[in-house]
């Protein structure tokens, strides 16, 4: 039995997917933005655009932003001691001014120019690591169905595999009004209801199908606790009266499935 936390508001999807989904997306973003964060660093050194690679890097997501700044960012350069000219570290001589450049330098500069920034790395790599573990359970949870409640005999809301196109619900004085123009397989509509006299009161039900595909059939449940109750509602000839002495005073979950 799942004893996900259910909520109304996600029609009988567990409250672990969308948590699943929303951390995946704030691990993802805090992925881009550590990684844009240390490319930002990086270009800064190298002399490149700061600003427009950190973009590149967040908004193209780290994985393909990162290739393509790997492909194309340039080499470090240094200051010619001689002129300020900036050329390459592995450069014996400047460009500018002929001077000839002595190892020692290069060297002293490559040692100031090594690993940068060890702190937005990792961040980046424990986000992403995050935003991966919650993908893989979201997919987990939703392959294996547990977090979605696909049981239409059951008293918790129920994950609408369907649709339904031009549709109009409303619910007002215990008088439920659901109007569309087609439903795909596998369409629930829900309504919870009371029951005030279970000996006395009927349920009437005006449902009429205009042309139904061949096969399909529009169901009428009523869920109440262990009671479950079902009516093939796809060609009445007349409005449903439904008897309640079945059931017991209270709520009742009345649904509409389309197959």
């Amino acid at each position: 039995m799942n004893n996900f936390l259910k909520s109304d508001g996600f029609s009988g999807l567990s409250m672990l997917l969308p948590i699943l989904l929303l951390l995946f997306i704030l691990f993802a973003l805090c992925t881009a933005a550590f990684f844009a964060a240390w490319v930002y660093q990086d270009c800064k050194k190298r002399g490149d655009d700061p600003v427009l690679w950190a973009i590149v890097v967040f908004i193209a997501t780290p994985f393909i932003g990162l290739l393509i700044y790997f492909l194309r960012r340039s080499e470090i350069k240094a200051q010619c001691p001689a002129c300020g000219h900036r050329i390459l570290l592995k450069a014996k001589y400047c460009e500018e001014c002929g001077t000839h450049i002595e190892n020692r330098e290069v060297n002293g500069v490559m040692v100031k120019q090594g690993t940068h920034h060890l702190k937005l790395i990792a961040a980046g790599i424990v986000s992403m690591a995050l935003m991966l573990m919650c993908l893989a359970g979201f997919i987990v949870s939703a392959a294996t169905g547990n977090g979605v409640n696909t049981n239409v005999a059951s008293n918790d809301r129920v994950w609408n595999l369907g649709v339904i196109s031009m549709n109009s619900n409303t619910y007002l004085n215990g008088v439920w009004n659901l109007d569309f123009r087609s439903a795909s397989d596998g369409f629930v509509e829900e309504q919870d209801m009371m029951i005030e006299d279970a000996d006395t009161q009927m349920l009437y039900a005006d449902i009429s199908c205009e042309t139904a595909p061949e096969g399909a059939t529009l169901v009428l449940w009523l869920v109440q606790g262990e009671v479950v109750k079902s009516v093939d509602v796809t060609n009445l000839s007349e409005p449903l009266e439904y008897p309640l002495n079945e059931f017991e005073n209270g709520e009742i979950h009345e649904k509409n499935l389309r197959s």
